[in-house]
């Protein structure tokens, strides 16, 4: 079995301890381990994976295991480009979002941010997502192609009418790019990872054996998923924006009103700071499902009553 998917299995964290563990693979340290570094430690964890596991006051063992969780996915044991591994979702995504929820009057300025955060949005979804089902090179570029496309409409299309001034109302002005943040995230891990639910994803027995592919697995798991991603940049755009209405009444903001712009960027990147190891703690990465909750045939070909899947980040 996959280590990476025997840890997340073997371990029945809570919601505590799930919180720490991110924690500790969100160090942004993990975006430049050498491939040689990772080989060693996927090569310590292969020797004595079960041992590994219960082993964790080890500092060699828990370094090697943050190393391989961290970059390599659980599915396919391949590993996650630099760019887009869990670790890289703040720095990359910080700007974007703040450069979003920024009242401007150029069309660059509101096209440039929403596209950037769509584009990376799809990629980090479609190479964090579920992996254990097949899907071809030009499936994926037409998929990828079309979430853009469609997400990228969704965002820009609003703040072009805010733009125009036609929305009057002055609560509706200030929310209404964090709404619309929020809303192209949902969509954006939806759309991308859609034909997990149409063609199904692996559900295995404790032992790492593949019972079969599950369509109600993958609804689950790209649901899950899109409620994290609503509540990380839910709360990363609002409480800004809440923040910044509350700064514009202060005498500091009168003397000095372009350090609006520092107190948003750094509230935002504060907050998601905080809420992305919470939205990647909510569910686990391994999760497990009752299998009478799956299709007749998986129920038919296991005498196990629980089964597990990976949900992807």
């Amino acid at each position: 079995m996959e280590p990476n998917a025997h840890f997340w299995m073997t371990e029945r964290q809570s919601f505590f301890q799930r919180f720490v563990q991110w924690t500790e693979l969100l160090d942004p340290t993990n975006l430049f381990i050498s491939i040689s570094k990772i080989e060693k430690a996927r090569q310590l964890l292969l020797t004595n994976e079960d041992g590994s596991i219960h082993d964790l006051q080890d500092k060699r063992i828990q370094a090697a295991w943050n190393r391989s969780l961290a970059t390599v996915h659980p599915d396919n044991s391949k590993l996650i480009p630099g760019p887009f591994r869990p670790a890289a979702l703040l720095p990359f995504t910080a700007p974007m979002v703040f450069l979003s929820l920024v009242q401007v009057k150029s069309l660059k300025s509101i096209i440039l941010p929403q596209l950037s955060f769509c584009t990376y949005s799809t990629a980090f979804n479609l190479i964090n997502g579920n992996k254990s089902y097949h899907r071809g090179l030009y499936e994926t570029v037409l998929l990828a192609t079309g979430v853009i496309a469609s997400t990228a409409f969704f965002g820009i299309l609003p703040r072009l009418l805010l733009m125009k001034n036609t929305v009057k109302n002055v609560f509706l002005r200030e929310t209404l790019p964090a709404a619309i943040l929020t809303q192209v995230s949902a969509l954006s891990v939806a759309t991308s990872r859609s034909l997990e639910p149409l063609r199904g994803i692996e559900v295995m027995d404790k032992e790492g054996n593949v019972i079969g592919y599950s369509r109600r697995a993958g609804t689950k798991a790209v649901r899950d998923t899109t409620i994290s991603r609503v509540v990380l940049f839910g709360t990363s755009a609002f409480i800004p924006e809440v923040f910044s209405q509350f700064f514009k009444k202060t005498p500091l903001f009168v003397r000095y009103p372009q350090s609006l712009w520092t107190l948003k960027l750094s509230c935002t990147i504060l907050v998601m700071g905080l809420m992305v190891p919470v939205s990647f703690s909510m569910f686990p990465q391994i999760q497990r499902i009752q299998c009478s909750k799956l299709e007749q045939e998986i129920q038919f070909a296991t005498e196990e009553t629980e089964l597990f899947y990976n949900r992807g980040v």
